[in-house]
């Protein structure tokens, strides 16, 4: 692993997910349209969106990664001044779980986990989000497509990691029960779009092009 810049010092931790930049092996649905080669042109894209929000925000930050480059593929030297770790076994509520506890058995007072599959996320939003945990004891930010882009808390809840059937459109749903169920209150962030299949990357193509118009 990289070595990175020593942040410990910082209460607050920033939990990102992430691929090596593979090809064949990132964005695979969104590979089942458009080839894997312009699969992963996307994915490093987004790689690089998720540098570019998160790199000032003040935080310590953690790249957890999906297992070891099954070739010679190396992350941009600009991850270099993030921890890098690699992922928990498990599916990824275990993985989730994992890195939070990591986090707070290091010191951490508050945590988010991101992705890299959502290119609405800005460095204003983690900064809401870690603002919200303030007065909160979980954030979630709604994805689109039934699932979250970002979650945070100031200290493990288990059961918004368990039993929940991942990568479903139930996944917000049933994370929220739980929180209701625990008594936890959850501050919401707007509802933003992964890109994670063909229809996806058009609307993110279509909303940068009405953007820009």
């Amino acid at each position: 692993m990289t070595a990175h810049v020593d942040d410990s010092a910082n209460a607050v931790h920033l939990l990102v997910f992430a691929r090596y930049p593979e090809l064949g092996r990132v964005k695979t649905r969104l590979a089942a349209g458009i080839g894997d080669e312009a699969a992963l042109a996307v994915y490093q894209e987004l790689l690089h969106h998720t540098f570019v929000v998160t790199a000032d925000v003040a935080a310590h930050k953690t790249l957890w990664l999906a297992g070891p480059s099954t070739a010679p593929v190396a992350l941009p030297e600009t991850w270099n001044s993030y921890e890098q770790l690699y992922q928990f076994p498990g599916d990824l509520g275990q993985k989730m779980q994992a890195a939070f506890a990591h986090a707070f058995a290091v010191g951490a007072t508050a945590a988010l986990v991101i992705g890299t599959d959502c290119p609405g996320i800005t460095t204003q939003l983690l900064t809401d989000a870690y603002a919200l945990l303030e007065t909160h004891d979980v954030v979630i930010g709604p994805a689109e497509d039934g699932g979250y882009y970002l979650l945070g808390m100031k200290e493990l809840y288990t059961d918004l990691f368990v039993n929940k059937s991942w990568s479903t459109d139930a996944v917000l749903l049933h994370t929220l029960a739980d929180a209701d169920r625990l008594g936890l209150q959850v501050a919401q962030l707007p509802t933003l779009r992964d890109v994670d299949d063909v229809d996806d990357l058009k609307a993110w193509r279509a909303n940068t092009e009405t953007r820009n118009a």
